[in-house]
């Protein structure tokens, strides 16, 4: 009897618990409250910059072989290793290079100059062909030490097409940073000082020479370019070409498995974001990741897109899934790189991306291909869901209010998509299907200082995530993005949401963004308390 009494009473208990775990189960994301952590802007992020080439004085041994020096006049500048600096003079007027590396559009070039009261001429980046037909170059111009004005110009197929100078505002000696961020179509000029980034200009260059072609990436390379007049001097600490985390970053979707569950890999969570430069079509699709635990965010990755036209695109607003199922890295993108097309042939579209290859460290390259879906254009994220054995995206569609976020299903994972539920009645921005307990919600950004959550698949409109201080102010555009991501047991929290705000780079026009913003979510006490 003892023994059949212990095992009714395992019985019962076991009864009692897993009823109390399905009631753990029965609540909604409008039953969490998220609590803000940390916040940070990363502009230019020197601790995850992924590096390219690079030229250090101090460890250069053998200069003539590392770093060729290349003939631009008949008479070039000559070249010395000084300790840890690189001094250029020239006993005549010349103008020369000398080779740093290869050639890569979506890279942040830097050339830091040293402190110097000689220093007089001109010096800075130059992406050119070895045979000087074919020369793009941003360069300091110097006076008694004093850095005046830059200088802009563009060679093609040995024609001056473009050359600029702008005069700043207030000139600066050294020690400093020139620093040229190349993004596809156009580039974002910077002078840096104390650890502050001063933008001086802005270069849009696809009409002249569009440097996504797969032909000039293959035949340029950066240059060290150098033009003194006889008895000149600059004098360099160190040149340096990486991909970097920009101006700021945008539109956050975590990385997925197909069924929308979030990637956690090595302790790690994979996001895209935006690598911000400025308006469209200034972006680069950045992976960062984060360890959910703490606020380490990081650059891992910039990807870009090959619709075999002989361009690499960079394309943003990628939700980026690994099918488990075809051993395949897969996902959605939108084509906003058609702003910077001079031709305008393809419009902002979905394409649907593929790469055996692992996206999420180096620069990747994807495979993109047209997506048949009615109307999306915007922001998507996609699922596989077995209950119904459908692929269903949310995104954000073109029409009336701006752009409402609407559900689309389909058979395979690249098409065609059919319309099942919206638009709703919401200007709407960074779309999310994620699971809460056993249940998909929608949710995404908009209007009305919110994020919304809407019911799978029907869109109703259900309420609004419950965050304590949101990634803006009163008055502050609140069209960010929500990314909120469940988490197993051990984390601080059970729930992170990750966002931006859409605050403005100092003196770059539209869309930079953004500081991103941490928080932890935790289903509220009193709706524990009556589960219980």
């Amino acid at each position: 009897m003892k023994r059949l009494f212990e095992l009714l009473c395992i019985l019962l208990l076991t009864i009692v618990g897993t009823h109390a775990g399905d009631a753990a189960d029965e609540f909604t994301p409008l039953d969490i409250a998220f609590k803000r952590q940390a916040v940070g802007r990363f502009t230019f992020d020197e601790s995850s910059a992924i590096p390219l080439s690079g030229f250090t004085p101090n460890q250069v041994v053998n200069l003539k072989t590392e770093y060729p020096q290349i003939p631009i006049t008949t008479e070039s500048c000559r070249y010395i290793i000084d300790g840890s600096l690189l001094r250029v003079t020239s006993e005549n007027t010349a103008e020369s290079a000398l080779w740093m590396g290869g050639f890569n559009p979506f890279a942040t070039f830097d050339v830091s100059f040293a402190e110097s009261q000689k220093q007089s001429g001109t010096a800075g980046v130059e992406f050119a062909t070895p045979d000087n037909q074919n020369r793009v170059s941003v360069v300091a111009c110097f006076d008694a030490g004093q850095c005046r004005s830059l200088q802009w110009s563009v060679l093609v197929n040995g024609k001056q097409l473009e050359e600029k100078s702008t005069n700043l505002k207030q000139p600066t000696r050294g020690p400093f940073t020139l620093r040229v961020q190349v993004l596809g179509t156009g580039l974002n000029v910077f002078i840096v000082r104390n650890g502050r980034n001063e933008v001086v200009n802005t270069h849009d260059f696809s009409k002249l020479i569009d440097l996504r072609q797969k032909k000039h990436i293959q035949s340029f390379e950066f240059r060290l370019l150098t033009q003194l007049n006889a008895g000149q001097e600059v004098v360099i600490n160190q040149v340096n070409a990486a991909l970097t985390t920009g101006v700021g970053q945008a539109d956050i979707c975590a990385l997925t498995y197909e069924d929308g569950s979030p990637l956690l890999d090595n302790g790690r969570l994979w996001f895209t974001m935006s690598v911000r430069g400025r308006h469209l079509p200034h972006p680069l699709q950045g992976v960062f990741s984060l360890n959910p635990s703490v606020f380490d965010v990081r650059l891992e990755s910039i990807i870009v897109f090959d619709r075999d036209d002989g361009l690499l695109r960079n394309e943003i607003a990628s939700h980026i899934f690994y099918d488990r199922n075809a051993e395949q890295w897969r996902g959605l993108t939108v084509g906003f790189s058609a702003e910077g097309d001079p031709q305008k042939i393809e419009p902002k579209q979905l394409w649907a991306v593929s790469s055996q290859r692992d996206p999420r460290f180096g620069f990747t390259i994807m495979k993109a291909a047209k997506v048949d879906m009615p109307g999306g254009e915007e922001d998507p994220h996609i699922i596989y869901d077995t209950s119904v054995q459908k692929w269903r995206v949310l995104v954000c569609t073109k029409g009336g209010p701006g752009y409402p976020a609407t559900l689309y299903e389909a058979d395979h994972w690249n098409g065609p998509f059919k319309q099942i539920a919206g638009p709703v009645d919401i200007n709407s921005t960074g779309c999310l299907l994620q699971k809460f307990g056993d249940q998909y919600y929608a949710l995404f950004g908009g209007k009305g200082g919110q994020f919304h959550v809407y019911s799978y698949p029907e869109l109703n409109a259900l309420g609004a995530l419950d965050m304590e201080r949101p990634p803006w102010s009163e008055g502050e555009n609140s069209r960010c993005w929500p990314n909120v991501i469940p988490l197993p047991e051990g984390y601080p929290a059970p729930y992170i949401a990750l966002s931006m705000d859409r605050a403005n780079y100092p003196g770059l026009k539209g869309w930079t963004y953004g500081a991103l913003y941490l928080y932890h979510g935790h289903v509220r006490q009193h709706t524990q308390t009556n589960q219980e």
